[in-house]
């Protein structure tokens, strides 16, 4: 499984650029394939993308060069589009008959194949894979007179998750797609509007978080001015938040779909711990989005909890690796058991997912030769059975080893003594929220929007 972007932006701001820059480097953890920021003067639109982390792609040189006031800026992990095409690097910034423009997209549109498809027809030429092209292509094309009319028209062809900054030379403008599968936060730093993905990078700018861009709301920010308008049509669509959010993908220090992730994954564990206890002598996490959950097994059981697994910090997410072959290695690279910790002991293990299974059995047997007698597993959320389309690149159904084997017979894949899922409901519950207000597709294959097949085919190829 993995992850997806992270998006900033900031309106009327004389360090602009260096806001956005501190912006994306706190939203790091939603993608490191590549980065970007495009900034405007209110005359014209400079940028600067490339490959690689936050810290390796802007230097002071760089930085310096993007002067203005308003900035937009992207991380990625691709979910759509060849990942090694410098074409696909965000924002996307283009000219056409009106001025510039800059977009910055965390999501996957389902129907975006059907959409190219029609562009090329009439003469569209694209140079990247992206979903977002599309989006670009179909504000351009658009026969409406004003560009929030054309934005507008452009939103009502989509299909699937979308979080949105849209930036010319006069406006900034943020779009949260009617299902609100994708978090958007709004704030205000010392008088400038800003927006992100997570709060956290409010966090560090020193920004007051706001409140959350509503499902199928676009907050218009133009001549000092903030307003907002409903997409026609968003009424009719159910509110579909993404579960994962919580699970694993935000910072545990965000705040996200109105809730704080550090409280809902130690409640995850705590439900866990009442769903499946069991004795045992440590509860240990894996880390880092075990940790929380982990916490909350240890204090609901009252299992001692340790750190009985230590992770390099100097090597990215496995889960986030475009590469399977970096996965296999990486597991050993990344984490090392305490021997002195472990041995002799029955322990709990807290995980926030099973994928594959590959990765779980590694571990377990890692913690077996570093002494442990038992070896527990127990996972914050339920079994990941179905794929998702809308902006997590999960493996194919064939690849989840949950859509094919019991829990049982996972349970003895992993080599694992007992092994427990927590439960749909008991993760609903914990978050606070009403059952329909989350997409939970990847555990139900219950999907909010119709995926046609030609998508589901083509996800089967990669």
């Amino acid at each position: 499984m993995k992850e997806y972007c992270g998006i900033f932006g900031i309106y009327n701001n004389p360090n602009a650029a260096y806001y956005t820059y501190l912006g994306l480097y706190a939203l790091q953890h939603r993608g490191q394939e590549s980065a970007g920021i495009a900034v405007t003067d209110g005359s014209r639109i400079t940028y600067h993308r490339d490959f690689g982390l936050v810290s390796s792609v802007f230097k002071n040189d760089s930085l310096k060069r993007l002067t203005g006031h308003t900035a937009i800026g992207h991380n990625r992990y691709s979910t759509s589009g060849a990942s090694d095409s410098p074409d696909n690097i965000q924002p996307i910034v283009v000219s056409y008959k009106y001025g510039q423009l800059a977009i910055a997209h965390n999501g996957n549109l389902v129907n975006a194949l059907e959409l190219r498809e029609a562009l090329e027809e009439e003469g569209s030429i694209f140079r990247g894979t992206t979903d977002s092209e599309v989006i670009v292509h179909l504000i351009v094309k658009s026969r409406k007179k004003r560009f929030l009319e054309k934005l507008l028209d452009a939103l009502s062809k989509l299909k699937g998750a979308y979080s949105l900054l849209v930036m010319t030379n006069k406006k900034l403008i943020a779009a949260r797609d009617p299902w609100g599968f994708r978090p958007l936060c709004m704030g205000e730093l010392n008088g400038s509007p800003v927006f992100a993905s997570e709060t956290c990078a409010f966090d560090l700018i020193g920004a007051k978080y706001l409140r959350d861009v509503e499902p199928g709301e676009i907050v218009v920010v133009e001549n000092g001015q903030v307003s907002s308008l409903r997409l026609p049509g968003s009424e009719r669509c159910r509110k579909s938040q993404c579960i994962f959010e919580f699970i694993y993908f935000a910072r545990p220090d965000s705040r996200i779909f109105g809730r704080s992730v550090y409280e809902v994954r130690k409640e995850f564990g705590r439900v866990l711990a009442r769903e499946y206890p069991v004795e045992a002598d440590l509860v240990i996490p894996v880390p880092d989005s075990g940790v929380v959950p982990a916490l909350g097994y240890s204090q609901e059981s009252g299992i001692p909890f340790e750190m009985g697994l230590i992770r390099n910090h100097y090597v990215g997410r496995t889960f986030i690796k475009p590469e399977q072959r970096m996965r296999d290695i990486g597991v050993k690279v990344k984490l090392n058991p305490i021997p002195e910790l472990l041995k002799g002991k029955r322990i709990v293990v807290v995980d926030d997912s099973i994928v594959r299974g590959t990765t779980s059995r590694k571990i377990i047997r890692m913690l077996r030769e570093a002494g442990a007698r038992e070896v527990h597993m127990r996972i914050s959320s339920p079994p990941t059975k179905w794929p998702c389309y809308f902006g997590i690149d999960t493996p194919t159904k064939d690849q989840l080893i949950a859509s094919s084997y019991s829990v049982e017979e996972i349970c003895r894949f992993i080599e694992a003594d007992s092994l427990g899922y927590l439960s749909l409901e008991g993760m609903i519950k914990a978050t606070g929220g009403r059952p329909e207000d989350f997409c939970t597709a990847c555990f139900d294959g219950r999907y909010p929007v119709d995926v046609p097949e030609t998508v589901v085919e083509q996800a089967k190829k990669k």
